[in-house]
């Protein structure tokens, strides 16, 4: 049986700049996998990547049980059954959230789309917000939730979960992961894209991996994400044995700000 998501030798780069060098990862149904990172490692890009996100210059191979995924355009990798929830999902003004997940739903040729709603809505609490804008007047939290709503009902075969996490609160964290575990699927597998270890609290991940400049540098189960707790990822280079990110290179010495006059005298 394929995998839900095969990625191997993926490199993606924006202009002279590589961000992504070289990343294999496998995502079998069934099971959520946790990419962690630093800020600058390409967690962010590699969902770009996959999505079909314009500007980016990509090689190597991905594919959604077993189906080439990277030579489709946006509309054909979605119906082939993937799909994302956002770090930052944007309202939708004058699209009522039923009417949005029920078209989306004609286009991927799901014919119980109704009987998913009646059933999904009050499992995430989104049965109050069904005839409202999407996400229209929505907490950061209940957007969250509404993303992961949205992915039960259309039952894609990769759900990508780019920093779901982001801007939470614990008590949201604490919601949104249990919205996580619940739409767990052995027809789905699940690549959770985070900063923290704090939702791997309350979401156990079936794999984690550490994503640093570009490339999944190590692999483990949930007690590589209580490594990073304890020793961050300072910690993981020294015991990988990974040099030190270069400093960015600077126009102007910080000290300058403090000491340059802001006219001439």
């Amino acid at each position: 049986m394929a995998n839900a998501l095969e990625i191997r030798d993926l490199t993606v780069s924006v202009g002279d700049t590589e961000i992504l060098k070289g990343l294999t990862l496998e995502i079998p149904f069934g099971e959520i996998h946790a990419v962690m990172g630093p800020n600058g490692s390409g967690k962010s890009t590699l969902c770009h990547a996959l999505t079909g996100k314009d500007g980016y210059e990509v090689a190597g191979s991905a594919q959604i049980d077993g189906v080439s995924l990277l030579d489709k355009p946006v509309d054909v990798r979605s119906r082939l059954g993937l799909m994302q929830a956002f770090q930052y999902p944007v309202e939708v003004p004058g699209v009522e959230l039923e009417t949005l997940v029920l078209e989306a739903a004609e286009e991927r040729g799901i014919d119980d789309a109704g009987r998913r709603v009646e059933a999904e809505a009050p499992r995430f609490g989104m049965e109050p917000f069904l005839e409202r804008g999407v996400n229209h007047d929505l907490s950061g939290g209940e957007k969250k939730r509404s993303e992961i709503f949205q992915i039960s009902v259309l039952s894609p075969k990769v759900a990508l979960l780019d920093e779901i996490d982001s801007g939470l609160d614990i008590d949201a964290v604490r919601r949104v992961a249990g919205a996580v575990d619940e739409m767990r699927s052995p027809e789905m597998g699940v690549l959770m894209i985070t900063h923290y270890s704090r939702i791997l609290q309350h979401v156990t991940p079936d794999r984690v991996h550490v994503m640093i400049d570009g490339r999944i540098v190590e692999s483990g189960g949930p007690e590589l994400a209580q490594e990073l707790e304890d020793g961050g990822y300072e910690g993981l280079r020294k015991r990988l044995g990974l040099a030190a990110p270069a400093p960015a290179p600077s126009e102007r010495p910080v000290s300058d700000l403090f000491t340059n006059t802001p006219f001439d005298v």
